[in-house]
């Protein structure tokens, strides 16, 4: 019973750190262009970024299969270096980061949109370069948004469920993550492993509201669909 619960939040305590991390590095940075590009091509663009929140898990996993599949041009381009990502660990880090990415940018993006622009100038004027004008002033102010925006991609991957079934599958041990787990455990009839696990998750959500509620506290607009 132990290694059946201890398994599966390992692995999913692994793949949403990992997939948080890249989310959160990747977020700031296109949020950031995002905030203060005005081109034509803007809300495309937008649409794009934010199109894995709205459509169903399985449409983005069936879109990932393709993409990272034998026969699709990621998956094709790993076989020549032999190698696959398909019912892998690492699938499960793809799809996690995929479904909650939308959540960091729109929250980032939000967080950069409300800072005074003529704060960043007078950096600027002062002698500060662009990189320590973000460091120093813009992304101390945005923070509260950005560190929402993790928040929420955080308990956004620890709940990723179709998109991972579709491109990790379940493998114990590998790629079975607790949202997974708790389906097969289900259809096994294994009640009191997907009842322990159903446990763990509102934890671990929950301190994530609390952090979430926190942050909300801290910034004026912060995406929570």
């Amino acid at each position: 019973m132990m290694e059946s619960v201890l398994s599966p939040l390992w692995i999913s305590l692994s793949t949403v750190f990992t997939a948080t991390i890249i989310t959160f590095f990747t977020g700031i940075a296109v949020a950031r262009w995002m905030a203060r590009y005005e081109g034509k091509l803007r809300n495309f663009i937008d649409g794009i970024l934010i199109l894995p929140l709205v459509l169903p898990p399985t449409v983005v996993g069936l879109g990932l299969l393709m993409l990272f599949g034998k026969y699709g041009p990621i998956g094709q381009l790993l076989l020549l270096f032999g190698t696959t990502v398909v019912f892998s660990w690492p699938a499960t880090v793809i799809t996690a980061t995929v479904v909650s990415f939308p959540l960091m940018y729109m929250n980032a993006r939000g967080a950069f949109e409300q800072v005074d622009v003529s704060v960043e100038n007078a950096a600027r004027t002062l002698g500060a370069s662009e990189w320590r004008t973000f460091w120093s002033v813009t992304l101390p102010l945005a923070w509260p948004g950005v560190a929402a925006g993790a928040v929420m991609a955080f308990a956004r991957a620890i709940g990723e469920f179709g998109a991972t079934l579709m491109l990790a599958g379940y493998i114990p041990g590998r790629t079975a993550t607790i949202p997974v787990t708790i389906y097969f455990a289900v259809q096994d009839g294994e009640m009191n492993q997907a009842l322990v696990l159903v446990v763990i998750v509102l934890i671990i959500v929950f301190i994530s509201l609390s952090a979430l509620a926190y942050f909300k506290s801290k910034s004026y607009k912060v995406i929570t669909v």
